[in-house]
């Protein structure tokens, strides 16, 4: 399916681009969240009427989330976690996991922003992107331990390599 897209989507292309998508992904997700129409006559036309409004609102969308970026710099939290001796967790930390922890500081992100490529199994500080916006991301720092003594052991041993 050939669509317009209304904004920057990572790995496809950015607002105004033609791009030749699977149907599934097209009906599934780019068209149910408003970031794409399909490449007709008339959505062609649309599209160059509302251009000038679109362009302002990806740039105050851009705005917005550099602002994020900006208070997120440096960003850094203890999560306990029960584990065995070997230091392997219990359970998981996984995206929600991360978001809420981030939410809870105050800082408004969605699990979705939160890029965690797989969860995390282990004691440890981990470094995890959180993308703010397709052109902007900010690394946090996620102490995952036992106990606040183990976090602050953690984090001196992080901060020394």
């Amino acid at each position: 399916m050939e669509i317009i897209l209304l904004e920057h989507v990572d790995k496809l292309g950015k607002m105004g681009d033609k791009v030749v998508v699977k149907d599934g992904f097209a009906r599934n997700f780019l068209l149910p969240f408003k970031k794409a129409l399909r490449a007709t006559e008339a959505n062609v036309a649309f599209y160059e009427k509302k251009k000038s409004e679109l362009e302002a609102h990806n740039a105050k969308l851009l705005e917005d989330a550099k602002t994020k970026c900006e208070s997120l710099k440096g960003f850094s939290a203890v999560l306990i976690r029960q584990a065995a001796e070997t230091g392997q967790l219990y359970g998981s930390v996984t995206m929600r996991d991360v978001a809420a922890l981030i939410k809870g500081a105050g800082f408004d992100i969605e699990r979705n922003q939160v890029e965690l490529n797989k969860p995390i199994k282990d004691l440890g500080v981990y470094e995890i992107d959180v993308k703010l916006h397709p052109e902007v991301a900010q690394k946090v720092y996620i102490n995952v331990a036992r106990t606040e003594e183990e976090a602050r052991r953690q984090e001196k041993a992080f901060n020394k390599e």
